[in-house]
């Protein structure tokens, strides 16, 4: 039978840990299905990883807490929270209490019809338009553009993973928005579903207009991990390549010109102009081939391959 683990980071958030965690029995106990509750405390400085310890030691059979040395970031907790599980179904959450846990039966319904990722889309978002909804919806287009990877809430946590789409990489950064992104990438079987968003009614926000920047860059890294990981070459060989013909084209063009009108070479300012240009490119493909053999050297030094197994008929990996 497979099993559910919840995974919840958790970081100053003491006044709604007992009323989540209730929540979340009263959610999980109508499941047919094995399941834990996995909370990361990321470097509480209220009472969070108190509170954490005693709904743990309540709740021995369903319950672990991950206690992090200091803040470590959103991202950072939610991959240690998927490194303490056990399910073969995941499901990530937010524990302010905004994402509301009566909506996890329902996901996993959506996984058993054959999905392997579902995530939550806030039809109706309870936040500041300006400051959070409208900066929010910028980055779903412009994720989804870059990506490939259409979804319109890539910032709602509350999603639901099969374990194998999103353990073979590892977060970075302010990447946990960008897991859906990764699953598409291996084939993942992906639908989004509308859940509900509660004001928030404990604490503040952990997040300011800043975090832009961090989404940003983090999406120009994924979009080279996706694009080029495997084939770096095709990144840093073709603008290379241009580069060198660009400039090989207009040295001809000089030295044409300079049987035609007797116009020196070396006079016109575009003969360095086209040595930069060959040179850039040539330094370019040996980039290219260098992450080449970085890259070859990563999935051979670790055996990693360089494809996904969905299924396998008559026969299975364990045979």
């Amino acid at each position: 039978m497979e099993e559910l683990s919840v995974v919840i980071p958790v970081y100053n958030e003491n006044e709604s840990l007992r009323e989540l965690h209730e929540a979340l029995q009263k959610a999980l106990k109508t499941l047919n299905m094995p399941w834990e509750i996995v909370y990361v405390d990321d470097g509480s400085t209220d009472h969070s990883l108190q509170i954490l310890e005693a709904l743990a030691a309540e709740d021995e059979a369903h319950t672990r807490v991950i206690a992090l040395r200091r803040n470590f970031g959103q991202t950072a907790a939610i991959a240690a929270g998927i490194d303490n599980t056990q399910g073969d179904m995941i499901v990530l959450m937010d524990a302010d209490m905004q994402n509301d846990p009566a909506d996890i039966p329902m996901m996993i319904e959506k996984m058993q019809e054959g999905y392997d990722v579902v995530s939550g889309w806030r039809v109706r978002r309870k936040d500041t338009f300006i400051t959070r909804t409208l900066p929010s919806r910028i980055a779903n287009w412009l994720i989804s553009w870059v990506t490939g990877v259409k979804l319109r809430d890539y910032g709602c946590t509350l999603k639901a993973y099969r374990r194998e789409v999103i353990t073979g990489f590892r977060l970075y950064g302010e990447m946990h928005r960008f897991i859906p992104a990764y699953a598409g990438y291996v084939g993942a079987r992906i639908v989004e579903v509308p859940v509900q968003h509660h004001p928030r009614r404990f604490g503040s926000t952990k997040y300011g207009m800043e975090r832009i920047v961090k989404v940003i860059l983090d999406l120009l890294t994924v979009k080279f991990l996706i694009s080029y990981g495997h084939k770096p070459n095709y990144l840093f060989g073709g603008p290379g390549m241009a580069m060198m013909a660009l400039g090989t084209l207009l040295l001809a063009f000089l030295v044409v010109r300079r049987l035609v009108t007797l116009v020196s070479v070396f006079e016109s300012p575009f003969f360095p102009v086209s040595l930069m240009l060959m040179y850039m490119g040539f330094q370019s493909i040996l980039m290219g081939l260098l992450a080449e053999l970085q890259v070859r050297t990563y999935h051979e030094a670790q055996q990693k391959p360089t494809y996904t197994v969905r299924r396998v008929i008559n026969g299975s990996p364990e045979e």
